[in-house]
């Protein structure tokens, strides 16, 4: 991997404020690569960094700063719509403005983080969007690898933020059975592995599962991240949790949330293994050990 990694001159992050872009940007930052993080807030840089702050992602403000790059890591999205933004907008025409872009500024490569069960056959507005969005990628010619998470954990992601805001109030609502599965990835597992699709020729043009080692209630997730606290547990009758999903706009869950966790996505996390090489952490491990994260 050295001869590869010394041929690397720059990588683009965009969304460079994401859970997801904050961790990779510390890692390729210690792995001694040449950022260039966008976002359209401000943000603290790391060593090697180029900080961008821009609304629109405007050409003229992006395009000579990028040129050349051995990559783009493209991790802006949304989880959640609203009156002033929605999937298409996001998803999908950002996507393909910043498709555009890369062919423009010569970009090698293109990484994105699409979703654990979208398919071509979805009916759920969010996949549908994330769907489009891959088809673009995979259209435009350019070499890429296209990753479909479970739910990435780790410190400040949003299922962990939502949990502890829930147990500051003592109370924490599982939707409905809470026996549906999910496969939770450690955000540690995730950066390296994006890492590897960068820099190793095995992962192109390739669209890969990531999904951790643990195939786990969404009960018994909530119940070991908060074992050591005094929270009360309730289960929620499914149709009140779409409910207030629907209502209010401070939910919990959003109504994606909940279709994405009823829906129990699986993924293959042994091929994965094999792939990548890497010692996967166990989140349910981590759990059990109490460091919450």
């Amino acid at each position: 991997m050295k001869d590869i990694m010394n041929k690397l001159r720059k990588i683009v992050v965009t969304g460079a404020t994401g859970f997801v872009s904050r961790n990779l940007r510390k890692y390729l930052s210690e792995q001694n690569i040449e950022l260039v993080s966008i976002s359209r807030k401000n943000f603290n840089q790391f060593k090697n960094e180029t900080k961008i702050i821009s609304e629109n992602y405007e050409e003229k403000k992006l395009l000579k700063k990028i040129k050349n790059s051995d990559a783009l890591v493209h991790l802006i999205g949304i989880g959640k719509q609203s009156v002033n933004i929605d999937y298409e907008r996001t998803n999908v025409e950002f996507t393909s403005h910043m498709v555009n872009l890369s062919k423009k500024a010569k970009i090698k490569k293109i990484v994105y983080l699409s979703g654990l069960g979208v398919s071509a056959t979805t009916s759920l507005g969010y996949f549908i969007s994330k769907y489009q969005a891959e088809k673009i990628i995979i259209d435009s010619g350019i070499n890429y690898t296209i990753f479909r998470p479970s739910f990435i954990v780790g410190k400040d992601d949003l299922l962990t933020k939502s949990l502890h805001k829930q147990i500051k109030k003592g109370l924490i609502k599982i939707p409905g059975s809470g026996n549906y599965k999910i496969q939770p990835i450690h955000i540690n597992d995730v950066v390296k592995i994006i890492f590897k699709s960068i820099t190793e020729t095995k992962y192109r043009n390739r669209i890969i599962d990531l999904v951790g080692p643990d195939n786990i209630s969404f009960e018994e997730y909530v119940r070991l991240f908060s074992k050591r606290t005094n929270t009360r547990i309730k289960k929620i009758n499914l149709e009140d949790s779409y409910h207030d999903a629907i209502t209010n706009p401070k939910s919990d869950f959003g109504i994606d949330d909940l279709n994405i966790l009823i829906g129990n996505f699986r993924g293959n996390h042994n091929k994965l293994k094999k792939l990548t090489g890497i010692n996967f952490e166990s989140v349910v491990e981590l759990l059990e050990s109490s460091r919450l994260l």
